[in-house]
């Protein structure tokens, strides 16, 4: 951390410590504080409250964070790193561990609920001491200036988050949620945990490391993963086992030329394989017959009779057997 940020830390601590000794102790900001809750601004300018009730939304931690993370997201999946994503988890830890645990100490009871006019209203069960939105307006949108990579970036992203972090803030007490002390206390407590991320750097970049190292170790087991085993009853083919000079003791195939050269109708030898022995085959003239010799038809007794020519008519007879 530089010089002037420890200053910068150092004068956001003391500005702090007065705000909360001013509500105890001096009577004027009190005070102030109930003018403007008495002035009722909601109903001096009623036209603006639609407008306002979706604007202080822009301060609330959930949509906020929601929005934020998305682009971190982003700018980390490009990056190649988690940083961005880490800075905005530190951030919002100190942010809930220490404006909660304020607020729920204090117990100030807020504009709506006050029941003594010109009392400070505190430790009586409330919850609004720093303002909550406001703080989280500073944090969540300065954290986008505190990553910025460039200086113009950066110094147009810090302007933007301070105009959100005031708007928001001056939104909470325009609709009386809110005392105006509470909403200075809101953006100091804001501002100390952006001036202290510096001291987390260490803790952000170690647990950077570990998680893109733990993200390595489950890609290489996946890539190092033995196959499966096949199911239980199914052997797969395997080739007879062979001595380790079978591949060389093996005759290479024969080959005939292709050509002009070459005898159209000479015999081909039968080629011999790796695996299978050359079989031979008879000759369909050295085969045995299957069916017996001789006609399969049974012996008729009337073929020597019809075989024996008729005897013929002569045509006179005919014509007349036939008039």
């Amino acid at each position: 951390m530089s010089r002037t940020r420890k200053v910068l830390f150092g004068s956001a601590v003391g500005f702090y410590a007065a705000i909360v000794l001013a509500v105890f102790v001096s009577d004027r900001l009190v005070r102030l504080d109930w003018q403007v809750m008495l002035f009722r601004p909601y109903k001096q300018w009623p036209e603006l409250h639609a407008a306002l009730d979706y604007f202080v939304v822009l301060g609330q931690r959930g949509p906020t964070a929601v929005l934020v993370a998305a682009w971190l997201g982003w700018r980390s999946w490009r990056q190649r790193t988690l940083r961005p994503l880490l800075a905005l988890g530190a951030a919002l830890l100190l942010l809930n561990s220490t404006v909660g645990a304020v607020k729920y100490g204090l117990g100030r009871l807020g504009p709506h609920y006050a029941t003594t006019v010109g009392s400070d209203e505190m430790f009586a069960g409330g919850d609004i001491f720093p303002s909550g939105h406001t703080a989280n307006a500073v944090v969540t949108w300065g954290i986008l200036a505190y990553l910025a990579t460039t200086q113009r970036a950066r110094r147009v992203l810090s302007l933007v988050a301070a105009g959100f972090a005031l708007g928001v803030g001056a939104t909470t007490v325009y609709l009386g949620t809110h005392w105006v002390s509470d909403v200075l206390l809101g953006w100091t407590a804001g501002l100390l945990v952006l001036l202290a991320l510096p001291w987390c750097e260490p803790l952000i970049a170690w647990a950077n490391t570990w998680l893109l190292d733990c993200r390595d170790r489950l890609r290489e087991g996946r890539r190092l993963a033995p196959p499966p085993f096949p199911p239980v009853g199914i052997r797969r083919p395997s080739a007879p086992p062979q001595p380790a000079g079978a591949r060389d003791e093996q005759p290479a195939p024969v080959r005939e030329p292709v050509g002009a050269g070459a005898r159209a109708g000479a015999p081909r030898a039968p080629e011999p394989r790796p695996h299978h022995p050359p079989r031979t085959y008879t000759v369909r003239s050295e085969r045995t017959p299957v069916t017996p010799g001789g006609s399969r038809r049974p012996p008729q007794s009337d073929r020597s009779a019809r075989s024996t020519p008729a005897p013929a008519v002569p045509t006179a007879q005919r014509g007349r057997a036939g008039g």
